[in-house]
């Protein structure tokens, strides 16, 4: 392969010339420059788009935080804790899968035995100021105990904001109405769960 192709850069007919002047040094060149320009209505081009805006007074603002702007379903922002379906008792068994695979180290969890020789979590927080929302934790979580909320408003006039076991649990109201947000995966319920479900004969 031969430099000479490379070297003719007029490989098309399709370029064409532009015609560009010289930018104006003297103060009379430039002045008459601007009033070349703005007889040709150059000016007014944006100026009409803004009284287009103002005229037809399109609304393109929220008045937040009355209105707030919808948020897509695989959006991560808050942690929320969910409940058991049929006995609205916490998912959350304390194994400590999403502690450890946390990689900005923001989720502490403190577990004990109970009376019935069953662990249970005591303490359980994660700092929002740390996190970085990449749903490892959700992700790793064998009860899908802890998933990403749509709840994006986590301003705090402190450096270091906590969020504690019992604000990311579901409310008891929600699990009530039965409007608790489910996902796929282990440990979600099945569907048609509650054609399945019989009483035991101690039940009366």
């Amino acid at each position: 392969m031969k430099n000479e192709q490379f070297n003719n850069r007029e490989i098309s007919n399709e370029y064409f010339m532009v015609d560009i002047e010289d930018y104006p040094t003297e103060p009379w060149e430039k002045f008459k420059r601007v009033i070349k320009r703005s007889f040709r209505l150059e000016l007014f081009v944006g100026l009409g788009v803004v009284m287009r805006e103002l005229i037809w007074f399109k609304k393109h603002t929220i008045s937040y935080p009355q209105e707030q702007m919808p948020i897509g379903p695989r959006y991560r922002a808050i942690h929320e804790m969910k409940r058991l379906w049929e006995s609205d008792a916490e998912r959350c068994i304390g194994c400590g899968l999403c502690e450890k695979i946390c990689i900005s180290n923001c989720i502490k969890i403190d577990t004990k035995i109970d009376k019935n020789s069953r662990k249970e979590v005591t303490d359980y927080t994660i700092n929002l100021g740390r996190c970085i929302f990449c749903g490892y934790c959700a992700e790793v979580c064998p009860e899908l105990a802890i998933t990403h909320g749509g709840r994006y408003e986590n301003a705090s006039d402190q450096r270091e904001h906590y969020v504690d076991f019992a604000d990311m649990l579901t409310p008891l109201d929600v699990m009530t109405a039965g409007t608790q947000q489910e996902f796929e995966g282990f440990g979600a319920i099945t569907p048609h769960e509650d054609e399945r479900v019989k009483k035991t004969p101690l039940a009366y």
